[in-house]
């Protein structure tokens, strides 16, 4: 128990630190479900010890979300609260920083009518549009990390009791957040060059095209002219550090958004508005899907994808190694953050302007001349395994392995 409390402190320290790496004087915002009140004062007194001005931490509740789902007029999930987003746009044009906690429990929404997560989803989505877009150029620095909770844990460890399940998930969780490490700070530094390395290797190559193989996935996807390869840290716009997302594992950049032509097989679960998408296919044509196929989950896939115009397309590439820590662990997290970091993925809907050159600082129309997809959504979805193997082609048509059995060739 000693040890558990001294790894909650460093997993705290970690994420003020080096996730959103509060500077003195400046506002944090943590939005943390109640299952993580525990965690988020221990992240709270570490934010005021760093120096921060204030620390808002805006509450959510499962329960109450399940509720509103079963018992809410339909009108209810076509609007969100105006002073909620502006809160944040405001919060975020001065210069606070911003934490996110995921505790989900991924069958939350199971059973409820996928119109009603659909509305919600794009309700709060165009809402929300104007602080995502903020997010997405790095405008502030910010960060996302998961806590366990009892109905998460129960999904990853159905086998262990209540107590039990909720103890491997916090396990699973410090090893992959390098926690369990004598330095974890140090060791994020370390990770932090690493992902640089690679993502600078790319970048030397401006590779034009990549073609991914694997059992049943036949895909080529065509790279902006001013692509940039990103890996782990970023640099907010006033020239602040932070890692947003911990763990992570990937080296990702933007296709060119009517650039991919193919078919793509996911390899995990994907957990979206509450619930499970499992084995499913997407079949693109000029950028856009055109045509899905899921043993389960279908429905909420097909809403998903007709979000708005821009959920037709993909916004992010991401190369994740086989042989990656969370890959090793043989565990299904049913939580994007983690499955993500354990396998190659695509992103349905959005861009991140900072994977174009001089991306953050173009407008809207600018992205989009550019090759950027714009949605109000982005939803990471996971193709990797150990049979992917990924070439990059050259502007002289040379073809390069980028990975082969899923790792990296090079």
């Amino acid at each position: 128990m000693e040890n558990f409390q001294q790894n909650l402190e460093k997993y705290a320290d970690l994420a003020i630190r080096v996730g959103v790496n509060i500077q003195k004087g400046q506002t944090l915002v943590i939005n943390a479900p109640l299952a993580a009140a525990e965690f988020v004062r221990q992240a709270v007194k570490k934010a005021y010890e760093a120096g921060a001005k204030n620390v808002h931490v805006e509450w959510n509740d499962d329960e109450v979300t399940r509720m509103k789902y079963e018992l809410a007029p339909d009108e209810a999930f076509h609007e969100f609260p105006l002073w909620k987003a502006k809160g944040y746009e405001e919060m975020a044009e001065n210069g606070a920083a911003f934490l996110s906690i995921t505790a989900s429990n991924p069958d939350l929404l199971k059973g409820i009518d996928p119109n009603r997560i659909s509305a919600a989803n794009k309700a709060s989505g165009s809402a929300m549009a104007t602080f995502r877009q903020y997010i997405q150029a790095d405008k502030v620095s910010w960060s996302v990390i998961a806590v366990p909770s009892k109905e998460w844990a129960k999904k990853v460890f159905p086998q262990a009791g209540e107590e039990e399940a909720v103890q491997l998930l916090w396990e699973a969780i410090f090893n992959a957040t390098r926690i369990n490490l004598e330095d974890p700070v140090q060791a994020w530094k370390e990770h932090d060059q690493n992902l640089h390395t690679k993502a600078d290797y790319l970048n030397s190559k401006h590779y034009k095209k990549l073609h991914y193989k694997a059992p049943g996935t036949d895909l080529i996807v065509e790279l902006p002219e001013k692509h940039i390869w990103i890996g782990a840290g970023s640099v907010s716009e006033n020239g602040q550090a932070f890692m947003a997302n911990m763990p992570t594992e990937e080296v990702f950049t933007l296709p060119l958004k009517e650039g991919v032509n193919g078919t793509v097989t996911s390899t995990k679960p994907l957990s979206y508005g509450g619930n499970l998408i499992e084995n499913f296919t997407l079949t693109f044509e000029n950028g856009r899907i055109v045509e899905i196929k899921a043993e389960s989950g279908f429905e909420t896939l097909k809403r998903l994808v007709e979000t708005d115009e821009g959920s037709h397309y993909l916004g992010e590439i991401a190369l994740v190694p086989h042989d990656s820590p969370i890959s090793q662990s043989n565990i299904i997290f049913y939580n994007t953050l983690f499955d993500e970091n354990a396998s190659n993925h695509l992103a349905i809907g959005s861009a991140y302007a900072f994977s174009l050159e001089g991306g953050k600082q173009m407008s809207k129309e600018e992205l989009e001349q550019h090759g950027a997809n714009t949605s109000i959504t982005h939803v990471d979805f996971m193709i990797g395994s150990a049979d992917m193997d990924i070439d990059g082609e050259l502007a002289d048509g040379t073809k390069e392995p980028i990975f082969r059995n899923g790792n990296w060739a090079f």
